[in-house]
């Protein structure tokens, strides 16, 4: 498993009994986790927000700091974010993403010359805020208004609105179909596929039935000097490999010359316990 380093404005202090304890800033924050099965190191102080699920799905915050602001702001590496708390638990990042930011930066930086990368369901923008600090240019691309609002507010708060970028309200395939026909291309191409989601014109997308066919589509944009092809995961159920073999068969099937490598993220407890968050399939080239 790789673990994410270098944060100073997020710390998990520990997991367990389905739920994990943080610091996001100077927020201290409870939220439920269902890789966390196992028993709490210590006796967990109060903290400033609790999420607590519902049994009917969904769930609610609990506010037990009445000073806690509704929104703040995070930094990592140089980069910066706004850290805003959802009805779906989530803050509007993920911390244990850095291991892939990291790893985008430097391959990023190894190209010699600023490649176009393609993020789809692309989120509040962490890996395309990372890739234009590395001096590429990005296509963001995610089917929710709202999240690629928080895109662009992260991308001017790291400074880095006029380095060359797009972000798209759009279906993803859709997208990528139109992106073959007008002849566009990528060196590097991201895809954080949910389970289930749907398109803004109402699309549905199942992750088992859908990806293969995305990602077969977005290999066909990569251009005659690829640099990486990119699948983030959080699936439950489903082991690295398979992605591994998704990214495999289809870039075999174009007949490009490269190596799939595959494996976990996670992050680091101050208590000594390692929480995996999500799962990872990279191509590169040869």
């Amino acid at each position: 498993m790789e673990i994410a380093k270098g944060w100073r404005d997020y710390v998990l202090l520990d997991a367990g009994g389905g739920e994990k304890l943080e610091v996001w800033g100077n927020v201290t924050v409870i939220r439920p986790d269902p890789q966390a099965f196992w028993p709490r190191s210590f006796k967990w102080e109060k903290p400033d927000m609790h999420y607590h699920r519902s049994k009917s799905g969904g769930g609610t915050w609990e506010l037990l700091n009445k000073k806690t602001p509704q929104a703040w702001k995070i930094g990592y590496n140089g980069m910066k974010f706004h850290v805003k708390p959802t009805g779906f638990k989530h803050m509007g990042l993920f911390p244990e993403q850095a291991v892939n930011w990291s790893w985008l930066q430097e391959t990023i930086g190894a190209y010699g010359s600023p490649p176009r990368i393609l993020n789809l369901f692309a989120y509040t923008g962490g890996a395309t805020v990372a890739c234009l600090k590395a001096g590429a240019e990005v296509t963001h691309v995610d089917a929710a208004k709202g999240m690629n609002n928080q895109a662009r507010d992260n991308i001017a708060l790291s400074g880095l609105t006029a380095v060359k970028h797009r972000v798209l309200t759009d279906d993803v395939l859709k997208f990528a179909q139109r992106e073959a026909r007008r002849g566009n291309m990528y060196e590097g191409i991201i895809m954080d596929p949910p389970v289930f989601g749907r398109g803004p014109g109402g699309e549905m997308w199942r992750l088992e039935d859908g990806l293969f066919e995305l990602v077969q589509a977005c290999v066909g944009l990569l251009s005659e000097r690829p640099l990486f092809f990119l699948i983030n995961a959080y699936t439950a159920g489903y082991s690295p490999q398979a992605f591994g073999n998704v990214l495999a068969v289809a870039t075999n099937n174009a007949q490009l010359l490269g190596r799939v490598n595959v494996g976990e993220i996670g992050l680091s407890a101050k208590s000594g316990v390692l929480l995996p968050c999500g799962m990872y399939a990279r191509w590169t080239v040869c």
